[in-house]
């Protein structure tokens, strides 16, 4: 028998070897079920989550000194270069899913579509449409596009609020620009608050992996449906170690009705400064030991809050039937009302239970001047940042304290002892969490800086 032969019979032998092996592994389990999958749900959500592309023009930075005429005349320097008319392209990806087919509605994150000239939405069919941004609202980080296409598939809405802790989901995205993917993973937290990436927080804390790209992309329970719109990251390098948040789709949900209704989010308060429990303050009220809620620190004059009989001292335990337990979450629960409608309020006073209905307000604005925000400011005079972007500074007295503090007149606070501040109102809030010191996080001018002041 020549080598060839033994070769041929080895290798043939071999290969039949092979494929019985193959044939011999279970596709099903001892009960002759398949093996589970993700695969069925995912054909049918994929379809709905889309990519996002955005373009906008930045305009070239020029040296300062090239604001002297002399200058530019000596070096001989063209006026159109000076003036920076050749801005540069700016492009950037992100995700979006489709909630409702029939008027190809969008929703996606606000800080995807921001500043953007141009926003273009790709199926993973192939096509692509021009979006129109038909409106948001930055303190949620919700955007809502429209396009104008047919034969679109949308993803189910779920109740965000039943999730639990250990529930698994579904993040689908474009990570770094690479297209669609998919990751796994559970629910590791909920109720995130406090980190300061929007004014209003809520997280839905996993571990499914979520990178840059992944913004606005559909977080999905194991039946298909949406659950959260996958928003940030916490990560030093900027990629994933297992800490990504998600807007809970019953928030974002809230933001979308009254953008595709009114083309705004109008959020309205119920005239209430409110401050979280501490063992302090619980032995200070006689509490018993593991009673969770929000302590009310004051009640505004003409407020709904005011007529609908709370108080200073209250201490609010649900809101609509659910338990509150700290006062982001109450923030976050009376923010997600539209003006007009009615929140249930359950709260202890001198130990007794009571419930009222509070009509969602106008926001009611402070008489800011002097030290009504805090002692430490006193001198500075503040009003409501026209553009909605915090508290501006909008004068400093002469020879006052506050001349000393570091603020300039024009400054506008941002957030205030780590908690972000959109309005007058959740700037006292915010400055009611520390009475010897105060953190400032301030823009000034374009640029942006921290100030201490004690």
């Amino acid at each position: 028998m020549t080598k060839k032969l033994v070769s041929f019979l080895f290798i043939l032998l071999y290969s039949l070897w092979m494929q019985s092996a193959i044939a011999a592994i279970p596709m099903v389990d001892a009960e002759g079920k398949p093996f589970p999958s993700l695969a069925p749900m995912l054909k049918n959500v994929i379809p709905a989550v889309v990519n996002i592309s955005t373009t906008s023009k930045q305009q070239n930075k020029t040296n300062p000194l090239l604001n002297d005429p002399f200058f530019r005349r000596f070096f001989n320097i063209p006026e159109h270069q000076y003036r920076g008319e050749s801005p540069q392209m700016q492009r950037s990806a992100g995700s979006g899913a489709i909630v409702n087919a029939a008027d190809g509605i969008v929703m996606t994150n606000y800080h995807v579509v921001d500043g953007a000239d141009e926003v273009q939405v790709s199926l993973i069919d192939g096509r692509s449409f021009k979006a129109e941004v038909i409106g948001t609202d930055p303190e949620v980080d919700i955007a809502v596009v429209k396009i104008d296409a047919g034969d679109l598939k949308q993803v189910s809405i779920a109740d965000s609020s039943s999730l639990e802790v250990g529930d698994f989901v579904v993040a689908i995205g474009n990570p770094f620009g690479l297209g669609q993917t998919v990751t796994t993973g559970i629910v590791s937290a909920l109720g995130r608050s406090g980190l300061g990436i929007e004014s209003y927080e809520n997280f839905i804390q996993t571990d499914a992996s979520i990178n840059p790209g992944n913004s606005g992309g559909a977080l999905v329970n194991l039946k298909g449906e949406l659950v959260g719109l996958n928003t940030a990251i916490i990560a030093s390098g900027g990629g994933n170690v297992g800490i990504g948040f998600a807007i809970p789709v019953n928030m974002a949900r809230a933001s979308m009705d009254q953008i595709i209704r009114h083309g705004e989010v109008k959020r309205g308060q119920i005239g209430i400064g409110i401050q979280d429990i501490t063992p302090d303050l619980r032995q200070a009220f006689n509490l018993e030991n593991g009673l969770a809620g929000v302590l009310v620190t004051r009640v505004i004059e003409d407020s709904p809050a005011e007529g609908a009989g709370l108080k200073s001292g209250d201490i609010v335990l649900e809101v609509d039937g659910s338990a509150v337990r700290s006062a982001s979450e109450l923030r976050n629960r009376v923010g997600m009302k539209a003006i007009g409608e009615k929140v249930q309020l359950k709260f202890l006073r001198n130990g007794d239970e009571k419930t009222v209905d509070v009509k969602v307000g106008e926001p009611v604005a402070l008489n800011a001047t002097d030290a009504t925000l805090h002692p430490l400011l006193a001198g500075v005079t503040f009003e409501n940042d026209p553009d909605g972007k915090g508290v501006r500074v909008a004068g400093i007295q002469a020879d006052s304290p506050a001349m000393y503090s570091g603020l300039q007149t024009g400054d506008v606070i941002v957030s205030a002892n780590r908690q972000p501040v959109t309005d007058l109102l959740s700037l006292k809030q915010a400055l009611e969490r520390s009475k010897n010191s105060l953190l400032l996080h301030i823009n000034r001018k374009g640029g942006s800086l921290f100030i201490v002041i004690r």
